[in-house]
């Protein structure tokens, strides 16, 4: 992927690996017309420039998440850099796709760490992702801020990993609460992928509150990510009898899933978290995932300022409205960025020192306060697919 010499000095970003083959170890992809070495050779805290890493998927089955992600994460440096950087330096970040595997994920860490010497690492969106790349960044002392992970076992991994989006427990129990105190279910099945730790996470948690609450789970299904036949699955659901189903996937399942599920007659309320947060959704899902809810990071009808102004200039150079993956991936850049600024210098400790210390942080997906977990204490919001978009119709603070 190249981009014009005036992007590239504005933002900097490498994106490496972006259009590998699914064998290949990531390798550089320069966005700028010139040789990359410069940049990447570039000493962390020597020279005009402070490197950051980024892994993402940015191909595969969570391509969506990781293009969004890059996107708000490149708009928070080329606005940093435009400011005048940090303590006189520019700011740059090398991308790595890890094609939505947690092995190249893995893969990627290693080599930003041992090869391009990154100051800190942003990503990844998806748990499963994160958790193979923590252990990582643990070991060596770099700073891993991911965006929206969202399993407490990432943090958990150690002392220097970070995350910006709120934590599963507090997910699954607002999309209990929603079900039970708002839409009245009091039978509800779920259907988990049994491969993602995302899917779990949230499961376990949803099934603990809404049963705590009075409610009953009906049944627990599962499927494996990349399945295209949910019918068998569908068809013991349906059997339940549920009054909704909740389902905790990624928008690329859940959209076959609810198509397939409306072809087999079952009517219920779907609801489901942040990984259904995609325009691909839409795309892919159409009248399907009409009528189902959501819990979420952030929503585009947020009317603050500060909100709206992060909207326009996010339009303004990507031409569509931020999804809560561009809203978090941006934050998360910022918090960085900030704790660079406060740190006494850019080795791993004393960002990781400064990092932990946030406090009271202006993000755009919420105010951002790191407790003593790593983890930050915001709401979340509840959003309806109604008309090919999600609506806002609820706040639910911790």
């Amino acid at each position: 992927m190249r981009v014009s010499l005036l992007a590239a000095l504005a933002a900097l970003t490498i994106c490496t690996g972006c259009e590998k083959k699914p064998t290949e170890t990531p390798k550089p992809v320069d966005a700028k017309p010139a040789d990359p070495k410069p940049v990447a050779d570039a000493k962390p805290t020597e020279g005009d420039v402070i490197l950051l890493g980024e892994v993402g998927s940015l191909t595969g089955s969570e391509a969506a998440f990781g293009i969004s992600t890059r996107n708000g994460i490149e708009l928070a440096l080329e606005e940093a850099n435009a400011s005048g950087g940090v303590k006189g330096k520019k700011l740059a970040v090398r991308v790595y796709d890890d094609q939505s595997k947690p092995e190249e994920a893995a893969s990627a860490a290693t080599r930003l760490i041992t090869q391009d010497k990154v100051v800190a690492i942003l990503g990844e969106v998806a748990s499963s992702n994160s958790l193979a790349m923590a252990p990582k960044a643990q070991e060596a002392k770099v700073p891993m801020v991911s965006p929206s992970s969202t399993n407490p076992k990432v943090t958990e991994v150690g002392d220097y990993i970070f995350r910006v989006c709120f934590i599963d427990p507090f997910q699954g129990f607002v999309m209990a609460r929603y079900a039970h105190d708002n839409l009245k279910f009091s039978k509800v099945a779920i259907l988990t992928d049994k491969k993602s730790a995302y899917s779990e996470g949230l499961t376990e948690v949803f099934q603990k509150k809404f049963t705590e609450m009075g409610g009953t789970i009906v049944g627990v299904v599962a499927y494996s990510k990349g399945d295209t036949d949910f019918r068998s699955q569908l068809t013991n659901v349906k059997k339940l009898k549920p009054e909704g189903v909740y389902v905790p996937g990624y928008y690329q399942d859940v959209a076959l899933i609810a198509e397939q599920a409306r072809e087999l007659g079952l009517k219920v309320t779907l609801m489901g978290g942040d990984g259904w947060d995609s325009e691909k959704l839409f795309e892919l899902g159409g009248a399907a995932v009409e009528g189902s809810y959501v819990s979420n990071h952030y929503s585009a009808d947020d009317p603050s300022p500060r909100v709206q102004d992060f909207i326009k200039r996010y339009q303004a150079k990507f031409g569509a409205v931020p999804d809560s993956l561009a809203a978090l991936g941006y934050d998360s850049a910022r918090v960085v960025i900030d704790g660079l600024k406060r740190a006494t210098d850019s080795s791993g400790p004393a960002l990781r020192d400064a990092i932990a210390a946030t406090k009271d942080f202006p993000g755009v997906a919420g105010n951002i306060t790191l407790d003593e977990k790593r983890n930050p204490v915001k709401p979340a919001v509840v959003l309806k697919v109604e008309g090919g978009k999600f609506k806002y119709v609820d706040t639910i603070s911790p």
